[in-house]
């Protein structure tokens, strides 16, 4: 059997292919690993403990509800975090957190457990999954950094389309009267203990720079400075690195904090309320699978796409056309009713936008702000950002899916019309030097 004993000798192994590749692949096993089966996997959960436990749907919006308070309320905290301590040391430290929250979650029996559980295993998700892994993307690449960031995200991507369904297998019936395989409990357990045990040997493998390993971003030597020497606050390479302080008295870092959560309410909404919304109009359950599979493999197609036009076109064009897409999606739905064939085409275009847009979100921060302080910056606009995410799920559990949908097309195709007006990443402004006056 091949044993990997670090970074080093898999660089031995591999003939010195650049490592931050290796990273890429080894972040989308973190993100199919730690985010799909909570996240991806609410559509399975939901119904079965609904059933198990008797649990309204209004009551399991609010679990997830919950989870965008704390993505809001320790945002900030979780990338000062991972900036300070590094990604390697949050990877180990939000997988443990991840795995006991899904053991804890297999003995859930009353709501406000639920509630508890869930919150922690978001901190867990957080601090281990994605804002460590696109951190990691950000530092380890500059020029290719949107088509690093699409391959990390296209594990939750592709851990979407499989995933669910082996949760819905080992689970067995959704009903209390139907036979279970080995039950939503025991499910989610080994999950837990599987997300624990893994914690540790793929966090030795993570590096935070390129630099830990005597590399540069995009294993290729920066181009030699020109005489007069770069602009201030650009670093070697040519780009920009604010730190957290400048980053928030810019324009550019509330546009794309808005347009962020205003593009993202699309999925986040869908995720919870399409099922519902589909069994109203009619369609079976095996129609309502079909149509998430649909924009599910569309979606890990795309993340692929939307990072190679990233690296193409400037990134806040590229932003706003796939964040389009998804509101034109959700106009076609509400002209849908129980036609399946434009019921399908809103599954195509979502998964057209949503999966473009996915990797461009995460990468355009990087762009505008560079390396330094990029997990801090992050965190901070996800305050911003879950703000949205907390407010759009819940309202669209209280009135009319076509009011709803309507107001989420409509709020998304505004906000992301913000990163048309972001213009060229600007450097960082000079820090001021005192002047000493002769003779004081």
């Amino acid at each position: 059997m091949i044993q990997i004993s670090g970074p080093a000798d898999l660089l031995r192994r591999t003939r010195g292919m650049y490592y931050g590749w290796w990273l890429a692949v080894l972040g989308a096993v973190i993100m199919a690993l730690g985010t799909v089966p909570f996240f991806q996997g609410m559509p399975v959960w939901n119904p079965v403990i609904r059933a198990r436990l008797g649990w309204t749907k209004d009551q399991l919006v609010w679990a997830f509800a919950l989870t965008r308070v704390e993505g809001g309320l320790l945002g900030p905290l979780e990338g000062f975090l991972i900036d300070r301590l590094g990604a390697r040391r949050m990877v180990l430290v939000g997988c443990l957190i991840l795995g006991g929250g899904f053991i804890l979650f297999s003995q859930v029996r009353e709501l406000w457990q639920l509630y508890l559980v869930f919150i922690m295993m978001s901190l867990g998700a957080a601090l281990g999954t994605w804002l460590p892994m696109m951190t990691v993307m950000n530092s380890w690449f500059i020029r290719k950094r949107t088509l690093a960031m699409s391959i990390v995200q296209e594990g939750f991507a592709v851990g979407g389309v499989v995933v669910p369904p082996l949760m819905a297998w080992s689970i067995g019936g959704t009903a209390v009267e139907d036979p279970e395989r080995y039950g939503w409990r025991a499910t989610a357990a080994a999950i837990g203990l599987i997300i624990a045990a893994l914690a540790f040997p793929i966090s030795r493998l993570v590096r935070d720079r390129p630099e830990d390993l005597g590399l540069v971003p995009d294993g290729v030597p920066p181009e030699p400075r020109r005489p007069e020497g770069p602009q201030v606050g650009t670093p070697t390479g040519g780009e920009m690195d604010y730190t957290w302080r400048q980053a928030v008295g810019t324009k550019a870092f509330w546009f794309i904090s808005m347009g962020h959560g205003a593009s993202s309410i699309v999925i986040v909404t869908i995720m919870v309320h399409l099922g519902l919304m589909l069994d109203d109009r009619g369609f079976s359950l095996g129609a309502i699978g079909l149509v998430v599979s649909t924009y599910t493999g569309l979606n890990a197609v795309f993340v692929l796409v939307g990072g190679y036009v990233g690296s193409r076109v400037p990134v806040r064009y590229a932003l706003f056309g796939f964040s389009a897409l998804q509101s034109g999606a959700v106009a076609v739905l509400l002209v849908a009713g129980d036609d399946a064939l434009l019921v399908f085409l809103f599954a195509v275009l979502l998964g057209i936008g949503f999966g473009g847009r996915n990797p461009l979100s995460s990468a355009i921060r990087g762009t505008y702000f560079g390396r330094k302080d990029y997990a801090t910056i992050t965190g901070l606009g996800m305050v911003i950002m879950n703000v949205f995410l907390f407010t759009a799920p819940v309202v669209a559990g209280y009135i009319s899916y076509d009011t709803a949908f309507a107001g989420v097309a409509v709020v998304c195709l505004l906000g992301s019309g913000l990163f048309l007006f972001l213009g060229d990443p600007q450097p960082p402004p000079a820090p001021r030097i005192p002047v000493r006056r002769p003779g004081v």
